[in-house]
This record gives C-alpha cells, structure tokens and sequence, in this order.
C-alpha cells in the first residue's frame, strides 16, 4: 500500500483542499482534450500489458501529461499511476495523487463511450478529492471532503456549463433498490457468485453499466448500490470522495474503508450494512 493508511487528516499542507480539487478538475481538462482527440482514431496504438488487459497510446499519453503537470504545480506530493507506478514526493510526502489515465481501457478501444480520466488526491492514504470526467458521456462529477460532490452534464456541449450538486437517494428496502455490480466471473472466481445471486434476488432490479459509470449512478441517487472484484486504488480512489460527499458509503466487500482492498461495494448508505451482510 502506497504511503502509511493511518487516516489523519490534521498534517499540515501549503494547499487547501479547493485549491487541490480546482488543479484536479484543470488536470482533467487536459486529459479530455488528450483522450477524446485519439478516441475513435483509425491509427489508435493498442497493446496487450502482462495482466492481459489493454493499454493505449491514449492511457499513457494522458498520464504522462498529468504527471508533468503534477511535477510543476504539486513538485513534493507523490503519484500512483496505472500506467508508470508510483513515483515518491519529497521527504516522504503524505499526499498522493493518485491517477487512472483512462478507466474502461476496452471500452475505449471499441469505440463505447463508458470510459472516463479518474484523478484523485490522498491524504496520508484517505482519498479527499475526486473527479471523475467522461468526456465522451459529456458529463465530469466530482467531490472533495466536506464541500459536496456535484456533476457537469454538459462538458461536450457549447452551451453553458450545468453544474449541480447531487445527492444519493433514499431508498431504504432492499426490494426497491437497483444494483449495479459488474463482473460476474469475478464474483465466481472471489467465491461470492452464489451471495450475489441472493443479494440480487434480493433487489428489485439489476444492470451492469460498466466500470465507473454506476458508481456515478449511485453518487446521483439513479441506483443505490454498485460494486465488484479484482479493483486496484486507481480504479477506486476518485470514486470515493464523490459517493461520500454525495452522502453514500464506500469500502470493499468486507466492509474495509478505503481503495486498497481490492474491491468494492458502494450503496446510498442506508442499506449498506445490510449489502454486507448479504455477500459476507
């Protein structure tokens, strides 16, 4: 686990959190601009990376651009990236940006719009900014701790920008809830396929998304629970804040906090113990 997970938000930092969340959100229009530019591209660099998953021209450029504007504006914070690793901040640096250059790397590869730049900022291991911007949706949400989570439905419009700040919903039962939880063999090969066959018994509608898009929904009060395997901090990190400042709850399927346990449950809050308890 990069950096020491020991949830103290008191050190001192020259940055206040709206300054941090502003860079992320500029950060993130680079990395729109770089994306959507090779997205759909006839030339478009694809290869295989030794996981067997994806990786594009596009993924490195981005990160690439992110990283070098980190090391101008942020030079002593550290960075995890999927695509280059971890590069240390300065004397131990408690702050961690934390970055996937495109999430839903296949997606984008098939020309499906459901993929999105996530960047995040972790203090002393606790994810506090977010923004998550699919461009080719033409929406960006985003968060940070203690001023909301809000959502753009317009980034790919010349109209006005649309901000607003949204909020989970308030189902409470089960059996009026819609779920939202992705990849199905890897809920069989984590040995929880028949958990969550009962817990999707148990709700009153499911549908897979794909990747961040129903962790968004949840933030948005659209469905109340999402969650999957086989997950590292990059694909989590910025989903965090959003879905907590949306009022919702985050952690892994064992009820861990944080984006550095592998997987995810994340729900409206209200019923979260009760998913818990479900796939446990």
């Amino acid at each position: 686990m990069p950096l020491a997970n020991c949830h103290n938000l008191g050190a001192v930092t020259d940055f206040s959190l709206q300054s941090d969340l502003a860079l992320a959100r500029q950060l993130a229009d680079m990395a729109d601009a770089i994306s959507m530019d090779r997205f759909r591209a006839n030339d478009l660099l694809i290869s295989m990376k030794p996981d067997m998953t994806h990786v594009t021209d596009a993924d490195r450029a981005v990160e690439a651009a992110i990283r070098g504007a980190l090391h101008d504006s942020r030079p002593d914070d550290s960075v995890l990236g999927e695509e280059a690793g971890e590069e240390a901040g300065s004397d131990g640096s408690h702050r961690q940006w934390i970055i996937d250059p495109i999430d839903g790397t296949a997606n984008y590869v098939r020309g499906v719009p459901v993929w999105a730049s996530l960047i995040s900022l972790a203090i002393d291991g606790v994810p506090v900014v977010g923004v998550v911007s699919a461009p080719a949706l033409g929406k960006r949400w985003w968060g940070a701790r203690g001023l909301g989570a809000f959502v753009d439905e317009q980034l790919a419009s010349t109209t006005a920008s649309s901000e607003r700040r949204i909020h989970v919903s308030a189902v409470g039962d089960l059996s009026d809830a819609s779920m939202s939880s992705s990849g199905l063999i890897r809920w069989e090969e984590a040995g929880k396929l028949e958990e969550y066959l009962g817990l999707a018994r148990s709700v009153w509608r499911t549908r897979d998304y794909g990747d961040m898009w129903p962790y968004m929904m949840v933030a948005e009060g659209l469905v109340e629970i999402a969650g999957e395997f086989d997950l590292k901090p990059w694909d989590m990190a910025a989903l965090i804040p959003i879905v907590e400042e949306a009022g919702g709850r985050f952690s892994s399927v064992a009820g861990e906090p944080g984006p550095w346990n592998g997987s995810a449950i994340a729900t409206n809050g209200i019923l979260h113990d009760a998913v818990l308890d479900a796939i446990r």
